[in-house]
């Protein structure tokens, strides 16, 4: 153990997203629901604050979620900031979770649209704020459209999967051949089938829409899209990937 070498930026990652979970434990304790403050919500809920695009990216809802993000972020990301070097490869997890977030609004906003007749919140529909709590006021909504616009308005993203997802689109890109051991197959895969794959599972969910599922695919497309782009930009050598030096 005492070999195990961790690139700084990966490091401090995972020591800040550790430190987020230990905190939200600690202040659900105190009775204070960490997550309504640093989740991120719809850019027109009133729960909105402006340091949730960034917070959201170290929330996790539980031990299963935040245990293999890490998983994942240091198996991925040392070889990708290995690969790119600490500033290169910040500036990529935090543009990927960004670029998680703002697929994840836009298909919010077209179905607030589809309900509305408008991205944002009529004055027909109110929203009473307590702490670490919300409710909806709405008349003439179908109990379906209720639903779809108390999930979008009230209840908080959290998690480093968007980032994630660009991390794995990256190192599919750049290491094709690299072989994965996957949990449920006993053979080897190389990246360059297996990430496909997996990004297209998360597109046919989200386009699925299943009742009770509670995961944003859509942010998880998004980061692996906003990665895909990095990654096609960065190997110009003669634009981004001299900037970024």
């Amino acid at each position: 153990m005492n070999n195990i070498y961790i690139p700084p930026v990966t490091k401090n990652l995972l020591i800040i997203n550790i430190l987020f979970f230990a905190a939200t434990y600690v202040f659900e304790s105190n009775g204070i629901n960490l997550g309504f403050y640093l989740g991120a919500v719809y850019f027109d809920s009133p729960m909105f604050s402006i340091w949730q695009p960034i917070t959201y990216m170290f929330m996790h809802g539980g031990l299963a979620h935040i245990f293999f993000n890490m998983f994942a972020l240091y198996s991925f990301g040392s070889i990708l900031e290995g690969h790119w070097g600490a500033k290169r490869f910040l500036n990529f997890y935090l543009i990927t979770g960004l670029g998680a977030l703002a697929l994840q609004w836009g298909v919010q906003a077209f179905e607030v649209y589809q309900i509305t007749g408008s991205v944002f919140n009529p004055s027909s529909i109110t929203v009473d704020l307590a702490e670490g709590m919300s409710t909806l006021h709405m008349s003439g909504l179908s109990e379906q459209a209720a639903d779809t616009f108390r999930s979008i308005y009230t209840v908080p993203m959290v998690g480093a999967s968007g980032a994630i997802f660009g991390l794995l689109i990256a190192f599919g890109m750049l290491y094709p051949d690299a072989e994965l051991m996957l949990l449920f197959i006993p053979v080897p895969v190389k990246a360059k089938y297996v990430i496909p794959v997996y990004i297209l599972v998360e597109l046919s969910l989200g386009v699925a829409n299943l009742p009770g599922d509670s995961i944003a695919h859509y942010a998880h497309i998004g980061g692996a899209l906003i990665g895909f782009i990095l990654v096609k930009l960065w190997r110009n050598k003669n634009t981004f990937y001299d900037y970024y030096e």
